[in-house]
């Protein structure tokens, strides 16, 4: 029990600690409105790169998509443009500048299943190679097909060759996952996998242990995404209702209700490490502190949680997105609800949540196994 293992004067100091930060008033920004600024100015600056009517695209896009699509989207839209500077006979004397709706049009289906076939494998401007799985490429034709279909669907073009292309085939792939010894022995390691370490390595680890254990196991324990963790605030984290405030895709926020197991995690790193840290201006309500006493960012996390399973299931590549998959394989396993799965992971439609959780479980493909004998014993 966490209680025990704090004196009743240290607990009630720690507390006052955490409400004193969970009812502090900043006039600075939280971390998804500074993060949509940022994104927003970036975009206007990949924009200065693109055709000037392409801003039309962007503009209208805006109501029905986060900034951050908008950025991906503008980044596989100028490699479209860059293509047919270097490929295109017709185009190879032109500026970004110079294109207009028309040159749009004057393309056919054959010149976009070049360009299909150019993404691949490609250079990009700072001449690094640049190579397309089945989903990137998917994501690339995507963009293209919605940028003709805005022009197309206001009559400013006449014609849609995109639409007589085939989208790339995506195949499936297996879900990867952590079995249940995996998932305990992955959190055993983070809590005393350093415990033999030595040296400036044995600082480090004592000094991150307490975070990173907080962190995975809020991972395991509520399927957030790695973008919602970083973006948590002390004041998110609701000990009297065991809940965290996220902010999903979209911008809607939710309560997401975590276990025993998150609580404990989340306070020993709280009352410990997170107390005694003095964050950088401006990181000050942020939960997850790096070293540096920034707001961790989402590649932190990422490499945080590769270098602990990469010690526990070598032969599994384990990201945060993994620990999600991992949640809701056990949660729907569980309950059986995958309306309930769906609602917690935060997925808008539940057809995507059965395509990952309700297919067959590895546990009936092993009954497989043994169901077929080829020889009598």
């Amino acid at each position: 029990d966490w209680s025990s293992d704090v004196c009743s004067s240290d607990l009630k100091k720690n507390e006052a600690f955490y409400f004193m930060e969970s009812n502090q008033t900043t006039e600075r920004k939280t971390y998804h409105e500074q993060k949509y600024i940022d994104n927003t100015l970036r975009l206007r600056e990949i924009l200065k790169t693109l055709p000037a009517f392409a801003k039309d695209y962007f503009r209208a896009a805006e109501p029905t998509t986060s900034a951050k699509t908008r950025i991906s989207y503008a980044y596989d839209i100028r490699v479209f443009f860059h293509f047919l500077m270097e490929n295109n006979p017709v185009y190879k004397d032109y500026t970004i500048d110079q294109f207009t709706p028309q040159d749009l049009e004057q393309l056919s289906p054959v010149d976009i299943e070049e360009y299909q076939e150019y993404l691949k494998v490609y250079q990009n401007p700072e001449e690094k190679q640049i190579t397309n799985t089945e989903k990137g490429l998917a994501r690339k034709m995507s963009a293209l097909r919605s940028f003709y279909g805005y022009y197309f669907k206001h009559q400013i073009i006449e014609k849609n060759p995109t639409l007589f292309v085939d989208m790339p085939k995506l195949h499936e792939k297996a879900i990867v996952r952590l079995d249940t010894d995996e998932v305990a022995s992955l959190l055993d390691f983070v809590e005393h996998g350093g415990d033999e370490l030595t040296g400036q390595k044995k600082v480090y680890y004592e000094k991150t242990k307490n975070r990173d254990l907080a962190i995975i196991t809020l991972l395991l324990g509520t399927g957030i995404r790695v973008s919602e963790c970083v973006g948590l605030d002390i004041q998110d984290v609701d000990f009297k209702n065991n809940g965290i405030t996220v902010v999903r895709k979209g911008g809607n926020e939710m309560v997401i209700y975590f276990g025993e197991e998150v609580e404990h995690a989340l306070k020993q790193y709280l009352y410990t490490t997170r107390e005694a840290a003095t964050p950088l201006p401006g990181h000050e309500n942020a939960l997850f502190l790096s070293t540096q006493r920034r707001r961790m960012g989402v590649q932190a996390v990422e490499n945080m949680v590769k270098k602990y399973a990469r010690q526990v299931t070598p032969n599994k590549k384990i990201t945060p997105h993994k620990l999600r998959s991992t949640y809701g394989t056990t949660l729907y396993k569980e309950t059986g609800d995958i309306y309930l799965v769906a609602d917690v992971l935060g997925h808008k439609d539940v057809n995507t949540t059965k395509k990952h959780y309700a297919a067959i479980d590895e546990d009936r493909r092993r009954m497989a196994a043994k169901a077929v004998t080829l020889r009598e014993p």
